[in-house]
This record gives structure tokens, sequence and C-alpha cells, in this order.
């Protein structure tokens, strides 16, 4: 028993002589044990790197990889690749009652502008002077596949620009279903 006690005084003042040794200032840094995780070897972007054949840090992309979050469409900004993207692809998204909601917000902003609140192609640009779209209630846009006016949204067509850094794929997939909701609702 006698053992155990010293052991534990000696281990306490052991402990506060390290302490002491140590120091807690708190304007000092601690001890640093292993600095390698803190501060690595790093390159800048832009600096040579030696470790490379070509010596320099920033590297392309292996061949063949698709960026995390991004799935890409394997279609041309041309009149046969939106033909083309109206037999291929199918909208997604079901429209409830959320997601009507979504739908009609993203299209007052994208789409009102221009093709108007109704999608009569007579938004507020077009008094100022910008060429009127085609409306949207017409047969040449209510004959059109839902892939093919997604295809048109996301690669633009004629005076309308491209939107698919603006809006991303669901929401352009939504705005199609409310131009669709549109056109049932006008005669």
């Amino acid at each position: 028993m006698k053992k155990y006690i010293v052991l534990t005084i000696a281990l306490v003042g052991g402990l506060f002589l390290l302490d002491k040794i140590l120091g807690q200032d708190p304007e000092r840094r601690n001890l640093d044990f292993a600095p390698d995780m803190a501060q690595s070897v790093a390159y800048e972007a832009e600096s040579p790197n030696p470790h490379f054949a070509n010596g320099q840090t920033q590297q392309n992309p292996v061949a063949g990889t698709i960026a995390r979050g991004f799935r890409p469409l394997n279609f041309g900004s041309t009149i046969e690749e939106s033909l083309r993207a109206g037999e291929e692809l199918v909208n997604p998204v079901e429209q409830t009652a959320a997601l009507l909601e979504r739908s009609k917000k993203i299209y007052k902003i994208y789409c009102q502008p221009c093709h108007g609140a109704g999608g009569q192609g007579d938004g507020p640009v077009t008094r100022r002077g910008y060429p009127p779209p085609p409306s949207l209630l017409l047969d040449g846009a209510r004959n059109m596949k839902d892939g093919q006016i997604f295809h048109i949204i996301t690669y633009g067509f004629k005076n309308m620009p491209p939107y698919n850094a603006q809006i991303e794929r669901e929401d352009r997939w939504l705005s199609v279903a409310y131009i669709r909701k549109l056109q049932e609702t006008q005669p």
C-alpha cells in the first residue's frame, strides 16, 4: 500500500514538474511534435514542380474524368442536336405543388423578361428594342418535345442565350414543366 502512495506522489510530482518545465504561457505557441502535419511541403498552383515530367504543379485532369457534381450532356448546340435531344431526353421531374411554385419562380426570373408572364413573347425587354421571341403558346413550341425545349434552354437558340451556367439542370427541367403548364392553361 505504501508503494502505491509513493508511486502516486512521484507521478503527481513528475507531472507538476513537467508542467513547470514546458510552461503554460498563453502568449507562446505550444510545442509541435509533428510539424509536417501542420506545415506540409505544398506547392503553389502556378509554381514550378520538379516532381512532374512537365515541371508544373497544376496538372490537367486525367482524360475521361468528370468533375464531382457535374453530369455532362452529350449534345452539341446545333438544330440537329436539338432534335436528337428531343428524342432522347425525357423530363425526370414530376410536377408537384411545391415544385410548381419553384418552376413558376424560375420562369419569372429567367424566362419572363423575354417571353412575358403568359409566354406570348411580349416580355419587358421586347419593349426596349430586343427582338421578341416566338410565343411559347404557338404550335411550334407546343409540338416540341420536352428534351428539345430543355436543349434550347441549355444551349440557346437564335437570339436566346444559353442558360446552362445560370440555371441548374433540375431547374431547367422545372422550367420546361412550367412552360407545359402555361400551354395547358392558355388556349
